[in-house]
C-alpha cells in the first residue's frame, strides 16, 4: 500500500492547511479576517536574504505584513497580510521527525498566524493546545 503514496501537491498541502485553519478557536479565526494563506515550495531569494537563512530548508512558514498590534485607523491603504507555508521544508522537516504532516502544518500556521496578534510562543501553544 505505501508503494502507492506520494507528498501532497501544492493544492493538496494548501487545501490541508484551510482545513486545519477552519478547525482552530472561532476567535483566533475571526481576528484573521482579511489573512491570506499561501502555499509555496520555497521561499524567494529575496525573502531568504532578508530572513538571513542559510538554506532553502531553513525557513517552514512566514507571516508577512503589519501585525495586529502595529495597525491602526489611520493606516494608509497596504497590502494584505499574508502567511506562507513552504511544501518542502515541511517535508523535509517531515522526514526527519516523528509527528504527523498535520500537526506540523498546524504548528507552522498558528506559530505565523501568531506573529500577526504579537502572541508569545506560550500564548500560540495554548491555542494549537485548543485546535487538537
Amino acid at each position: 500500500m505505501w508503494t502507492e503514496l506520494k507528498a501532497p501537491s501544492l493544492a493538496e498541502m494548501e487545501a490541508t492547511a484551510h482545513d486545519i485553519f477552519e478547525r482552530l478557536p472561532a476567535e483566533f479565526r475571526r481576528l484573521c479576517e482579511g489573512v491570506i494563506l499561501r502555499v509555496d515550495d520555497f521561499p524567494t531569494e529575496e525573502v531568504l536574504d532578508e530572513m538571513e537563512c542559510e538554506s532553502e530548508f531553513d525557513l517552514l512558514g512566514l507571516f508577512q505584513g503589519v501585525g495586529l498590534p502595529q495597525q491602526s485607523l489611520g493606516d494608509v491603504a497596504r497590502l494584505p497580510n499574508m502567511v506562507w507555508l513552504y511544501r518542502r521544508p515541511i517535508l523535509d522537516y517531515w522526514a526527519e521527525h516523528d509527528e504527523s504532516l498535520g500537526h506540523i502544518v498546524r504548528h507552522v500556521l498558528i506559530h505565523e498566524i501568531g506573529h500577526h496578534f504579537g502572541l508569545s510562543d506560550d500564548d500560540m501553544a495554548a491555542i494549537e493546545a485548543q485546535a487538537e
